[in-house]
């Protein structure tokens, strides 16, 4: 175990960011509104002036195939040796070669591969060489030619997903050939670790290819390190067969400790946890974990089947420690009793767990893992995370697993790290296989054993949690071998492919999406991708990533701009209209207002921004409103219903934020003494009825069950039929519903003339300035607006409006049916 690897992290829990602090967060400059590449097909409105036409800029492309190694065991790889960039650097559209290439054992081969890289494929050249290369790649992937019909634009880089979707091929067939099918092949976890067999003997099986000895100890046979050696097997694996004792009972019962015992090719003894351990625990004052067995004679029987997929999906992200009001670690037992019904009473059809992986160091956010196997023995037994997804079923509630597959920690004695003696085993050796600004390992996507170790990680979380899906953390750093770091991602298609790519990463998050869909049909996956490559949250089909959601993370970072930057009347209506659209056709996207790093302390959720310390003294509902709790709660709840509303097709919200939490979160470090008081989540302050908490909660409530009636989050995008820099005043159509904002901070308008399709008798549904959100009462909600023929705005009918100012209103169009 390294100290680094306990320190504290950078950022966000984690350790790690792919900005330069200050900088936003796909721009990489400060002051720059974070974007994806361009949207496409159906903007905002047809009138839009800030959407520039087409999908984006004509780039770069890999021209030819990669270079293959040989098959199995080892996979084929587009890895090539002069991709080890540095993270500041920036691939260029076009480099002249490296001066070291002839130095590369490929020499004038691979220089003249990289040359071809260089450049996408285009019909200037020679149009029939462009003709047919366009062609085979159509052929070869069963549905590019739906893709390119959404997106025109990526024509070009049409051989890079024929390469992709081949090389994704090829590896489903080698694992067939050689394991017998991906469903086998993601199985490990039924034969590597321990394993007691139905004789009563133990089985054991590791893989450990560095190792010179491999040998299991434990409580079982007095901690003696050399009396069960395991067998040498092919290709790095090890196996042990323990016979049962004369009397047919188990040699090694549940609940004792074990190791794994290596001996190094240069001698060492080293002592491990096992990589598929199911079971850790850091007893008293212990610095590492403990390997226990984990064997119950009776294991937990689920009662109640998963719920169908929710056609909207609304996200409350949630992480076990932190959900209760004292200062302790919370278990799966106190959620379970006592957060699972107030999510359910918000209105949110889906959960997402952080920080469930063991991980040594409570502090990561759960982001630094050390067993992939097993759940956090912190909170409590796996029997009762099973409880607690069981229950939440019950509730018609989803789960995800926030999965980290994107690193490991570089902890040797309880992780992976250094495990057989080599920094090669799981991970790439030397600079490549480390993360400089996350301190962590990166795995060797390319290595049969590692799609074996992750692949069985996913299956084993889908069935024996019975999780409904994962949100992938880090993707953008796998996708790049330059991590994203020092990178300002402007949507030139030509950052998304060639040599900056790392397509084995991007071969195994296709596989990993393969499985989980093939297991589980109605599973849900969301890429953390910082980068917007394009196709990711396509299906696999087209040459896509196959996720179903990514994070739309710019979003937050333009909320905390404006709050940061500029005065309320300075505002940029358009501007914050485009953050809100600018996704990707036909790929969905999970929209939040803020991020769980901006709960942690030395960052600011939206509620600090807005109110800062009058939250500790103002809150009260005995105290009237100051201007700061006042323009406070108004402007949250109109934040996160614009963003519920056109940010995406997901919506997400971390646990406290929904009632504005008036602590930071802070884990347990040095720095505070290792006190837990500021790692906790105070949901009794809702409870509350003298405090103004309650408001935002329930505004938060209402807001996510009309979404349950109405659907906007499955509808299609919203139409934005105006944005008013003057006036502050923004609105939008979108499930039927007319979406009205004043952001206005002193200017209301009473006859407000607003577009609409259809003519009819609105209602109000949701009125921000209602008593009960903590507003003003200002609307009268008997009153019936009708809308005319009369044009305005590019809709065919319009209405008139009372909208005061600092106000969100949705109207319904009572005459449709609903």
């Amino acid at each position: 175990m390294t100290s680094a690897s306990r320190k504290k992290p950078l950022r966000g829990g984690k350790g790690r960011s792919l900005r330069p602090p200050g900088a936003s967060r796909v721009s990489g400059r400060r002051g720059l509104g974070a974007s994806y590449p361009l949207r496409t097909c159906v903007p905002a409105s047809p009138r839009d002036p800030l959407l520039p036409a087409g999908g984006g800029r004509k780039g770069r492309r890999p021209s030819v195939p990669a270079i293959k190694g040989p098959g199995p065991p080892r996979l084929a790889s587009t890895r090539l040796g002069a991709l080890r960039l540095r993270p500041s650097r920036r691939v260029p559209a076009r480099a002249a070669a490296p001066a070291q290439a002839p130095l590369d054992p490929l020499g004038p081969r691979l220089l003249g591969l990289r040359r071809n890289m260089a450049a996408p494929m285009t019909p200037a050249a020679r149009p029939e060489d462009y003709e047919a290369a366009l062609n085979a790649a159509l052929a070869d992937v069963p549905e590019l030619a739906r893709l390119l019909e959404i997106d025109p634009y990526l024509k070009p880089y049409a051989v890079d997903f024929q390469r992709r979707y081949k090389q994704f091929s090829q590896i489903l067939k080698n694992i067939g050939e050689n394991e017998g099918g991906i469903d086998k092949f993601s199985r490990g976890y039924e034969s590597f670790g321990v394993h007691r067999c139905a004789d009563g003997g133990l089985y054991c099986k590791e893989w450990a290819p560095g190792a010179e000895g491999v040998f299991l100890t434990g409580d079982f046979n007095g901690w003696n390190p050399f009396s069960y050696p395991y067998k040498k097997l092919d290709y790095g694996k090890w196996e042990l067969y323990i016979p049962p004792k004369q009397n047919k009972s188990v040699l090694v019962p549940h609940g004792s400790k074990l190791k794994v015992v290596i001996t190094s090719k240069s001698g060492e003894i080293l002592y491990r946890i096992s990589p598929w351990a199911k079971y850790v625990v850091r007893e008293g004052d212990n610095v590492n974990y403990d390997w226990i067995h984990w064997d119950p004679e009776h294991s937990y029987e689920f009662k109640h089947s998963r719920p169908k997929k929710p056609r909207s999906l609304r996200i409350y992200e949630s992480h076990v420690g932190i959900s209760s009001h004292e200062g302790k670690v919370a278990s799966y037992k106190h959620f379970t009793c006592n957060v699972l019904p107030r999510i359910k009473g918000l209105g949110y059809n889906c959960i997402q767990l952080m920080a469930i992986m063991e991980h040594a160091y409570y502090a990561s956010f759960g982001y630094q893992i050390t067993s992939f196997f097993a759940a956090s023995s912190r909170y409590g037994t796996p029997e009762e995370l099973q409880e607690l997804v069981d229950t939440a079923h019950s509730m018609g509630i989803i789960v995800l697993l926030d999965v980290v597959h994107s690193h490991a920690s570089k902890n040797s004695a309880d992780g992976l790290n250094m495990f057989d003696g080599t920094d090669s085993c799981y991970f790439h050796s030397g600079p490549r296989g480390t993360h400089d600004l996350w301190d962590s390992r990166l795995f060797a996507y390319s290595s049969w054993e590692v799609l074996r170790f992750l692949l069985s990680n996913i299956r084993w979380w889908l069935e024996e949690y019975r999780f409904d899906g994962f949100r992938f953390d880090g993707v953008t750093s796998m996708l790049y071998h330059h991590h994203g770091v020092g990178q300002g991602f402007s949507g030139d298609y030509s950052e998304y492919f060639g040599l900056q790519v790392d397509e084995d990463a991007l071969t195994y998050l296709m596989l990993a999406n393969h499985l989980v869909h093939t297991l589980c049909p109605d599973s849900i996956t969301i890429a953390e991708d910082v980068s917007g490559m394009p196709a990711l949250c396509s299906p696999i089909s087209q040459g896509g990533g196959g996720f179903d959601y990514r994070l739309a993370m710019a979003i937050p970072d333009k909320w905390i701009q404006l709050l940061k930057e500029f005065k309320d009347e300075d505002w940029n209506m358009g501007d914050i209209v485009y953050t809100l659209t600018n996704r990707r056709y036909l790929e969905k996207c999970i929209a939040y207002a803020e991020s769980h790093d901006q709960a942690l302390v030395g960052d600011k959720s939206l509620a600090f921004w807005l109110m800062d310390a009058e939250m500790y003294t103002n809150m009260s509902v005995l105290t009237p409103f100051t201007p700061v709790i006042d323009r406070g709660i108004q402007l949250h709840k109109m934040i996160r219903l614009i963003t519920h509303g056109l940010g995406g097709e997901g919506y997400l919200n971390f646990m406290g934020n929904e009632f504005g939490h008036p602590e930071w979160l802070d884990f347990p470090r040095k720095g505070n003494n290792e006190s837990y008081h500021y790692a906790r989540r105070q949901f009794h302050l809702t409870d509350d009825d003298l405090l103004r908490y309650k408001f935002l909660n329930n505004f938060d409530r209402d807001m996510n069950r009309l979404e349950e009636r109405y659907g906007w989050l499955a509808a299609p995008q919203a139409y934005v039929s105006e944005k008013h820099e003057g006036n502050k005043v923004i609105a939008f159509e979108r499930a039927g519903l007319l979406f009205i904002f004043n952001f206005h901070p002193s200017k209301s308008y009473t006859d407000y003339r607003v577009g609409t399709a259809l003519p009819g008798k609105f209602k109000i549904v949701l009125d921000s300035d209602a008593a009960e959100y903590g507003g003003h009462q200002r609307l009268d909600h008997s009153t019936d607006f009708f809308s005319e023929a009369f044009e305005h705005n590019g809709r065919p009918c319009s209405l008139l409006v009372y909208i005061p100012s600092r106000v969100a209103l949705i109207l319904q169009n009572v005459d449709l049916p609903n």
